[in-house]
């Protein structure tokens, strides 16, 4: 296989840039970007190229030679006139007999080009376009593919008002058979995007490739200074398929937009107001987002699948909107309960890919190369955390939607909704924490357990930072016991008359059975989780070869008997505007109105926050 360069381009957009240099010569960390290309096709064992110039070619010719210095082989097309993306391949089709690479000479590209080549032999692809979700559609070129990956559309801007599109555009790279020459006309100025393709694709065999690897054009000066940017951090190799990505799955309905039962038309989709934020955060890491929902709705026949299209045409197109975007979408379109009148049998089967069934993860995975034990799903049902446990994804739920409540498996993580997972998913704002208890976790050198006590108001994020140092620890295989003191809280009937925090546990078993289990004792309890409900299932602890042991809760550091069993003490603080946001959507959360959780809160004031807060004295660490 050989390439084809399209180096020709003015690069007006990037102004005295380019005055004395055509733009494939414009530096990106030290490099033109066209040396960046060559490389990339050399690495993938691509060393005939044929470069089409124009503008200022002689700085190219005079740079690269014949390539020999670069281990390539390097032709030129001298066009003597600019005849768009189209002319310089017309004119040189004589030496393109066989499958060609074609590449926009201001694209930064990283990806895998055996498997996009791959990709092409397989689909027995006339012409294949690698394709890519962007951040402003509303004013991009689309197209729009079918689920083989067939194109079936080209929408050119500006588009239709009140209607919605899929959010998929050129990414300015593709692969060529040479038939595709023969419909090309010589010596005519065109675009292969705007004149060609919208033209061809019911003609030929037409595919795309959608890829979450990096294809980014430098055309303007913001853009160079992004791509830059990230090619100096490495996010531009990380993204190649050389290398597997990390991914946040996201459940639809109730995390991304709002819980309406059986959405099945486009005006019944609404996103929440905080949904394109916590998309942009992802969009701005190095995460890949993807959405895996369950849509029985055309099994019940309510709407089909192409009804379903133009619905997650309008979730793009909304997050296009504000300049966000998600990666892919997957869903299942089956239910296995048959019987209900109207249904659409064909889909009425056991299937693999309904959650709490893992089977969408899995071909994310194999798509976009997702290493799943360094990726997250988020929720708002037991389906989805099981889905994401299945496959050792980390699991978070929010409280939007279905909310989590009453799981028998519960998530690694509960969060408020979908933009505070995100915030803690990127931002890792323990991170800091976990590296100086690390640190005294390894001066520690007795045999005995190195005992954590993690202590503070309820509210201010206990549970979250006890689950992060436990998950961080056992990623340096260092194993952890966690006791949970909330197992210690009476039941709800017992505790209604208690005067203030300490009498809603049942302290002196707590220190009994905390002492005891240090002493290498089982002890056995009803666990604690907050649903919305006590469940009373039986939970045991006992110490086996664990060198870590947290213990956590509102009353960790209380009493001077768990002080004193402690190696490392960390205040978990809030500040009061914050707890009270926190508290309110918590029991809001668990169904009180305002008026009840006003009087909750202010009770708790006095019988536990100020109580609390004097631990603080006592703490290594203030979190």
């Amino acid at each position: 296989m050989q390439a084809v360069i399209l180096a020709g381009g003015k690069g007006t957009r990037l102004g005295t840039l380019t005055k004395d240099i055509p733009k494939p010569m414009i530096e990106v960390a030290g490099k033109p970007i066209l040396l960046h290309q060559i490389e990339l096709c050399k690495r993938y064992g691509i060393t005939k190229i044929q470069l089409i110039v124009n503008h200022l070619y002689e700085s190219i010719q005079d740079y690269f030679g014949d390539g020999s210095k670069f281990g390539v082989e390097i032709n030129y097309f001298i066009e003597p006139t600019a005849l768009g993306t189209v002319g310089g391949i017309k004119a040189i089709e004589a030496i393109l007999t066989e499958t060609f690479l074609v590449i926009y000479g201001d694209v930064l590209v990283n990806m895998n080009l055996d498997l996009l080549i791959k990709y092409h032999q397989n689909k027995k692809s006339d012409t294949t376009l690698v394709l890519h979700p962007n951040d402003h559609p509303f004013d991009s070129d689309l197209v729009d593919i079918d689920a083989s990956d067939k194109i079936t559309s080209f929408y050119s801007k500006p588009h239709q008002e009140n209607t919605y599109y899929r959010n998929l555009v050129n990414a300015g790279l593709y692969i060529f058979e040479p038939s595709i020459l023969a419909h090309l006309e010589k010596d005519v100025k065109a675009d292969f995007g705007k004149d060609i393709f919208p033209l061809l694709f019911s003609k030929i065999n037409m595919y795309g490739y959608n890829t979450t690897e990096y294809l980014k054009d430098m055309g303007t000066p913001d853009r160079l200074d992004k791509v830059t940017n990230d090619l100096l951090s490495g996010k531009i190799e990380r993204s190649n398929f050389d290398h597997n990505r990390a991914c946040i799955f996201l459940d639809r309905d109730g995390v991304l937009n709002k819980e309406v039962d059986l959405i099945h038309t486009p005006e019944q989709l609404e996103l929440y107001d905080f949904t394109a934020t916590a998309i942009k955060k992802i969009n701005s890491s190095e995460y890949i987002s993807v959405v895996v929902t369950n849509q029985s709705v055309i099994a019940r026949n309510l709407t089909d699948e192409a009804g379903l299209r133009i619905i997650h045409n309008k979730l793009e197109w909304l997050l296009g909107l504000e300049h966000t975007k998600i990666d892919d979408i997957y869903y299942c379109p089956h239910h296995p309960h048959g019987g209900f009148e109207g249904e659409n049998k064909a889909y009425k089967i056991e299937c693999e890919c309904r959650k709490p069934k893992s089977g969408m993860l899995l071909q994310a995975k194999e798509k976009y190369h997702i290493d799943l034990q360094k990726s997250w799903i988020i929720g708002d049902t037991e389906r989805d955390i099981i889905a994401g446990k299945n496959v050792g994804c980390t699991t978070i739920g929010v409280r939007t939607g279905y909310g989590c409540k009453h799981l028998k498996t519960p998530p690694d993580y509960m969060f408020a909704n979908v933009l505070e997972a995100v915030n803690f998913i990127i931002d890792q704002p323990f991170e800091n924490i976990y590296q100086t208890i690390f640190e005294k976790y390894s001066l520690h050198q007795t045999k005995k357990p190195f005992v954590i006590n993690i202590g503070g108001n309820t509210g201010s994020g206990k549970s979250t930072l006890t689950t992060y140092l436990q998950k961080e620890f056992e990623k340096q295989q260092i194993k952890v016991l966690r006791i949970d003191l909330d197992d210690w809280i009476l039941p709800k009937e017992e505790r209604e008359h208690a005067k203030d925090v300490f009498e809603r546990f049942n302290i002196l078993q707590l220190i009994k059975d905390v002492f005891a289990i240090m002493n290498g004792h089982e002890i056995k309890v009803k666990k604690h989780w907050h649903d919305g409900n006590l469940t009373r299932e039986e939970k045991s602890y006992k110490i086996t070869d664990e060198q870590i042991i947290i213990v956590e809760g509102i009353v960790a550091m209380s009493m001077p008997q768990l002080r004193g069993i402690s190696h490392c003490k960390v205040y978990k603080k809030i500040d009061s505007a914050t707890l009270q946001a926190k508290f309110k959507e918590f029991y809001t959360w668990k169904g009180y109105d305002s008026s009840q959780i006003d009087t909750i809160f202010e009770k708790r004031i006095k019988d536990e926050y100020e109580l609390i807060e004097y631990d603080e004295q006592f703490a290594h660490i203030i979190a």
